[in-house]
This record gives structure tokens, sequence and C-alpha cells, in this order.
């Protein structure tokens, strides 16, 4: 059985107030423009998660509800994960895997480094990095999460900002 993943780095965040905790930095300017673009793109891919999963963060919360709202997804639809706050390879993989099996394509919204590792770790893509508000989407094959992440997975492709726009 396919299974769908969505890997979404969060958008540009600010650091014009040093005084903030990390994990309480805003959406700059870009940021607050490129989130819903990559929902629109995202949109424009068909794409319609199950879920969405996002780092507690207050950028990846952010991000994540720019993005619903473009693929008309409420926010009460996400999900706040805690473990998915700079998230290493096996925090990613521990979240999925606890997802029902009846969910078969989640979007997630997290934080580099984790997110690229995680990215190249599933697909062997090789790629440098994942750039603010860049999204990869992957196949996997599994009866259920677990499976489905140990196995190779499929990159199907990537995006972000500064990407060419999809079928441009």
């Amino acid at each position: 059985m396919e299974r769908y993943l969505t890997l979404l780095r969060h958008a540009k965040s600010s650091w014009s107030d040093p005084t903030l905790d990390d994990f309480d930095r805003p959406l700059n300017a870009r940021g607050k423009r490129d989130a819903p673009e990559m929902g629109r793109r995202l949109a424009a891919r068909c794409l319609r998660p199950d879920r969405v999963l996002t780092s507690p963060a207050k950028r990846a919360r952010k991000t994540a509800r720019k993005v619903a709202r473009e693929l008309g997804i409420g926010k009460k639809a996400i999900r706040k994960e805690p473990r998915l706050y700079m998230a290493e390879t096996v925090d990613f993989r521990a979240v999925l895997a606890a997802l029902d099996p009846a969910c078969r394509d989640v979007l997630v919204v997290a934080h580099n480094p984790g997110i690229t590792e995680f990215l190249n770790e599933l697909t062997g893509a090789g790629i440098d990095n994942v750039p603010t508000a860049g999204a990869a989407r992957v196949r996997l094959h599994g009866t259920d999460w677990p499976e489905a992440l140990d196995g190779p997975g499929e990159l199907i492709w990537f995006d972000c900002p500064k990407c060419p726009a999809p079928g441009g």
C-alpha cells in the first residue's frame, strides 16, 4: 500500500528581537509571503493530506496554518507534535510510526537540520539543504507506517519558493 509524506521546512523566521527564545520566533515578512505561496504550490499539486503535524514552535505553527489555509484545511485539523521541535531522524520516525494505519498522506512542518537529514535518510536524494519553506514529497510502501518507514522511499518532487513554479 502506498503512503505519502510531505516534509515542509518552516518559512523564514525573524531574528529582530534578540530577547525571544528560539521557540517563540515569529515569521518575518518573507516568511509571511512564502508560506501561503508554498500552500498554493502544494494545492496546485493537488495535495490533500489526511493529517498535518507541526512542531509547536511559533514559526512552524504559523507556516502550517498559512499552508493549510491554502489547502482548504482548517487550523483545528493541525496537530502540534512536541517531538518535532528540532527533531532528529529518530524523532520523525517515532512520530510517524505512531500514526493510525488508515492515515495514508501526511504533511509534516518542522526544522532543519533534521528535516533535510530525514529526507535524505528516507530517499537517498542527497539534498544539501531544504531551504526555508522548502517542501519534498515522498512515496513510501507499507501496510502501516512502521513498515513504510523501513523501506526506501521515493522522492517524487522537491519545491521551494526560489525554485521554478511547478509546470513552469
